[in-house]
């Protein structure tokens, strides 16, 4: 792979907005990258995936983020991608207590929604891992009652993106 500098930038219009729309989680499979096909000319981008994995959906609102922070190293010749999503689920059931319960047992794969149409799959090859968050309910009544959680993962590369919605792509979207 050669690191020489390949594209200019210009400043884009400011027709975008920050914040998240859904988040989908696929039950870790190592084999899970060696299913992906990436689009020939944009190849960071994820075009298909065979074999229909399941995507659990997540409707989410407000508060939640996801960052990716690039870990360079010069002394050590390395480069890594942090990936980290901030979840705020509202409302404490006994059906999400187990889910999430087994979620963070779990390390799966996440595809995020962004507010602007965007989708990513993160944890692409080693998954996410839920590394902290809090059942709370709080102490006023207009306080939350629910779930935050915090998933982080380390990749070789930042999280691609996907040319279309989970259902499209191969994903077989559980969302009832």
């Amino acid at each position: 792979m050669s690191c020489n500098l390949s594209l200019y930038r210009t400043e884009p219009c400011k027709d975008s907005v920050g914040g998240l729309d859904k988040v989908y989680f696929v039950n870790y499979s190592s084999s899970l990258y060696s299913t992906i096909t990436f689009d020939t000319t944009n190849t960071d981008a994820i075009e298909s995936i065979t074999g229909t994995p399941s995507a659990y959906e997540y409707d989410i609102k407000g508060t939640s983020s996801f960052t990716q922070n690039i870990q360079a190293s010069r002394e050590n010749g390395t480069t890594a991608f942090e990936q980290v999503l901030e979840l705020t689920l509202h409302k404490l059931t006994i059906a999400d207590h187990k889910e999430l319960k087994l979620m963070s047992f779990n390390r799966p794969h996440v595809i995020i929604k962004d507010n602007n149409g965007n989708y990513f799959l993160a944890g692409i090859e080693h998954g996410m891992d839920v590394s902290g968050g809090t059942i709370v309910t709080g102490g006023a009544m207009g306080d939350l009652s629910g779930y935050t959680l915090t998933l982080t993962g380390m990749e070789k590369a930042p999280a691609n993106f996907m040319e279309s919605d989970p259902a499209t792509v191969g994903f077989t979207v559980v969302n009832s």
